[in-house]
């Protein structure tokens, strides 16, 4: 007999889930240094297109194959192949995107310890106590090497492990319908004193002029597909989960396109904030990755007007970004521990936070590093193969069948072609160019 699977309690609910799966450190840490370092609106351009095609293919297919399988990857992945009598090799392939989300999940939490102890310490007044930017690198440094954050590590486990223990509806639901409106809220207050502040009109320039050397750079598309692609969430894991507690009356192509527009809204949001609050210090933004937000954005708001309340608010809203993210990425081997065990949500939840929380601080020293080799490799091979499975191996009849449930209209002609000779491949693409260029995520 099978057990009556939690699900969303509303379409928005679910949609904010998303968004909160895919609006994190890629949105504000690296978005902001691609645009700056690729020719501002050229690489906006590149990253637009983008995301239009991965939101109508990717997105859409992930969480249609979710719904379908009403399970996570390995499950989902065995149900696409038993046919074709393969269904054991289906499953160990969904152990791939399983274990990638895992691994993301437990990066991301030494991250998130990061950036608790800096919003703490912007609350207490003492993140803007160093003077140059080598004292805000000193103290980065101390707290990012081997075991220098275990407390705050362990907090924001325990955060995410009292969210995720109430299940779906009463968990990352609500958890995500208070922290993604606070998330916007906060980055438009900080985008609107950013504004007055002088100079900041030449960030905006920046921004929003196409270098047409940029746009004719190849780096500048290979780069901007890599941003969209991670930025999106599409790695086989978090959004076919997502989708997987999705009802059937849900139109997906209409959710997916909310998902593209709120997460490409908030990474804008970040450019709008970091590049003009760059260009205020006469300083040009030209590398993203942990420094950016934990050493020279701290420096940056100490010279500002009222530098320790946007120092507050900052690190506030990169918390609920943070949180919402992690939250997704545990949710895959959470479900996947309940799916294969038949275990309870309680014990599920506690077995993986504690292993994330027990190799999280191990590897704090190397973190960057395994960041890379996962978001270069895993990701997109997840991605790839739940594409793979989705668009080919359960064939056009049964995409387009999943795809229209929930809609009153069509499926739209291009979703399934465009899926199959243009998103597939493109996740082959970052997987290679991400190898070439040493990490593009």
């Amino acid at each position: 007999m099978e057990t009556k699977r939690d699900s969303f309690a509303s379409r928005w609910g679910f949609i904010l889930a998303c968004i909160g799966s895919a609006v994190g450190m890629g949105n504000i840490w690296l978005f902001p240094a691609r645009v700056s370092g690729y020719g501002g609106g050229a690489f906006i351009i590149a990253y637009l297109i983008f995301v239009v095609l991965i939101g109508s293919t990717g997105v859409i297919g992930e969480m249609s194959f979710g719904r379908m399988a009403r399970s996570g990857p390995i499950d989902a992945f065995g149900k696409a192949t038993e046919t074709k009598g393969s269904k054991k090799v289906g499953q160990a392939l969904g152990v791939i995107p399983t274990l990638g989300s895992l691994a993301l999940a437990i990066g991301y939490s030494v991250v998130m310890g990061w950036i608790l102890k800096y919003a703490f310490s912007a609350l207490t007044g003492t993140l803007l106590k160093p003077e140059t930017v080598d004292e805000f690198t000193g103290v980065f440094g101390t707290m990012a090497g081997a075991f220098g954050n275990n407390i705050w590590q362990s907090i924001a486990l325990a955060l995410t492990l009292v969210i995720l223990v109430f299940g779906i509806g009463s968990g990352i639901e609500k958890a995500n319908k208070i922290m993604m409106p606070l998330f916007f809220f906060l980055f438009v207050g900080l985008g609107i004193y950013i504004a007055f502040q002088p100079g900041a009109v030449d960030g905006y320039k920046y921004i929003f002029t196409v270098d047409t050397k940029a746009l004719l750079d190849p780096h500048t598309w290979i780069y901007a597909l890599g941003q969209a692609f991670f930025s999106l969430s599409v790695a086989g894991n978090g959004t076919l989960i997502y989708g997987s507690y999705l009802s059937e009356k849900e139109d997906i192509p209409k959710s997916a396109k909310n998902v593209a527009f709120f997460d490409t809204l908030a990474a804008m949001l970040a450019a709008l904030v970091i590049i003009p609050a760059m260009a205020t210090a006469g300083s040009t933004l030209n590398q993203g990755g942990p420094m950016l937000m934990f050493v020279f954005l701290p420096n940056l708001f100490k010279s500002m007007p009222g530098g320790s309340v946007i120092a507050i608010v900052f690190f506030i809203a990169v918390t609920f970004a943070g949180l919402t993210s992690l939250i997704n990425l545990y949710e895959s081997p959470i479900a996947t521990l309940q799916e294969r065990f038949k275990m309870k949500r309680l014990p599920a939840c506690a077995i993986v936070c504690g292993a994330g929380l027990a190799i999280s601080l191990c590897i704090q020293h190397i973190v960057s590093d395994w960041m890379d080799v996962i978001s270069i490799y895993i990701c997109p091979l997840g991605a790839g193969l739940a594409g793979i499975m989705f668009f080919w191996v359960l064939g056009k009849k049964v995409c387009e069948k999943e795809i229209a449930k929930g809609r009153e209209k069509s499926v739209p002609a291009l979703i399934i072609p465009l899926a199959k000779y243009v998103f597939c491949p493109v996740c082959v693409l970052v997987l290679i160019a991400g190898a070439l260029l040493g990490g593009i995520g």
